[in-house]
């Protein structure tokens, strides 16, 4: 794995080591002034320089040396070279809840709309899929043990028994320590995170409170036409919310830019935000090694089921891990595509990961004897 170097000080303490930079990735550093520039004159074979400043004399000894540099592309809405997820702030910057049309100036915002009119450009669509390589790197990074996805439907609404019970999941998930990621989106992908971060502050009452206060606004207007301001309001009744903060981020999101009209939602503590929504989907399921937990959703959670079932039944990402279908009807007989998960699966290794429940505490206790064994197999190895 490629040593990634992104400050200053980092990389003059790497280079007064004596380690040259060959293989190495510089990112995002200005390297004119003539102290720095000296920090080049070593081998560079290999070397990635991602959006860089040299001088026209360093970035010819660069390029002579064996290194590759990328330049950065001026008047983008977006880094395209970061290294870290967004936050909820970070998307949300300059957003004033009681002016919900405001929410047309965010950095969110302002990032959907020039996708949409950069859409057939190349230059735009190297830039965003170099911004999602980096996101799949800082979600790597940020992955501790085997998380925990839980996958459901956009349209939940906040004043809904399903929203409650989405809530009362992520609660009992955050209250046995997983890692939980979502679609980051409305309805059940908001309603999971914000159990996990009031799973161990909160009684019942002050959950059901915070359920209640969002009533306020309870449905997320769906469609390509959505205006700021209706996204303004349900925005708002979100971040009114008076949230706990872990020092290790335990609710991550994985929304995308093609639903630009479906913002993020601001309880996951942390976004990988995509453009390209085939990334972002293949991502969400191949990082949830402990597991996904699929809630009653419309096509696009069906679509998922299958996708992460695929790669179970083939172990190409590695041992199966659990599908627990919650809602035992809705995926029996209303979207019947839990029979045939366990008809795929019969007699393989991925048959007894297959859950299909009402019940919260059963589908977290398949959860965690499953992260046992995976750990009982680690240690035995």
């Amino acid at each position: 794995m490629r040593t990634e170097i992104t400050d200053l000080d980092t990389l003059r303490r790497h280079r007064a080591e004596n380690r040259d930079l060959r293989g190495v990735v510089l990112v995002r550093l200005d390297l004119t002034a003539r102290e720095d520039d000296a920090l080049l004159r070593t081998a560079l074979d290999d070397a990635l320089l991602l959006g860089c400043v040299l001088t026209p004399e360093a970035a010819r000894r660069a390029e002579a040396a064996g290194a590759l540099a990328f330049p950065a592309v001026p008047d983008l809405p977006y880094d395209m070279y970061r290294s870290t997820l967004y936050t909820a702030t970070e998307l949300f910057d300059g957003f004033d809840p009681a002016r919900p049309e405001s929410y047309a100036g965010t950095p969110d915002a302002r990032i959907y709309r020039h996708t949409k009119e950069t859409k057939l450009d190349p230059l735009h669509a190297l830039t965003e899929r170099l911004h999602d390589h980096s996101i799949s790197e800082a979600l790597a990074d940020a992955m501790t043990g085997h998380p925990v996805a839980v996958m459901g439907g956009h349209a939940l609404t906040r004043d809904s028994p399903g929203y409650r019970d989405a809530v009362e999941l992520g609660v009992t998930l955050g209250q046995e320590g997983f890692t939980v990621l979502t679609g980051g989106g409305p309805g059940a992908m908001e309603a999971v995170p914000l159990g996990v971060r009031l799973s161990h502050t909160s009684s019942v009452d002050s959950v059901n409170d915070v359920v209640r206060s969002l009533a306020i606004a309870p449905k997320f207007a769906s469609g390509a036409t959505v205006d700021a301001s209706e996204i303004g309001t349900w925005l708002a009744a979100g971040l009114a919310v008076d949230l706990p903060v872990d020092h290790t981020p335990r609710t991550i999101g994985i929304p995308t830019w093609f639903y630009g009209h479906e913002p993020p939602n601001p309880f996951c503590e942390l976004h990988a935000k995509y453009f390209a929504n085939s990334v972002r989907e293949d991502g969400l399921l191949t990082i949830a090694t402990g597991g996904i937990v699929y809630t009653p959703g419309s096509a696009g959670t069906v679509q998922e089921v299958f996708q992460d079932y695929t790669q179970n039944h083939y172990s190409s990402i590695g041992p199966p891990a659990p599908m627990i279908f919650l809602g035992s009807r809705f995926w029996n007989e209303d979207v019947p595509a839990a029979p045939l998960v366990r008809r795929l699966a019969r007699g393989r290794e991925a048959e007894p990961w297959i859950m299909v429940t009402d019940d919260i505490d059963e589908a977290v206790t398949l959860l965690r004897n499953y992260a046992e064994s995976v750990q009982q197999a680690g240690a035995l190895r």
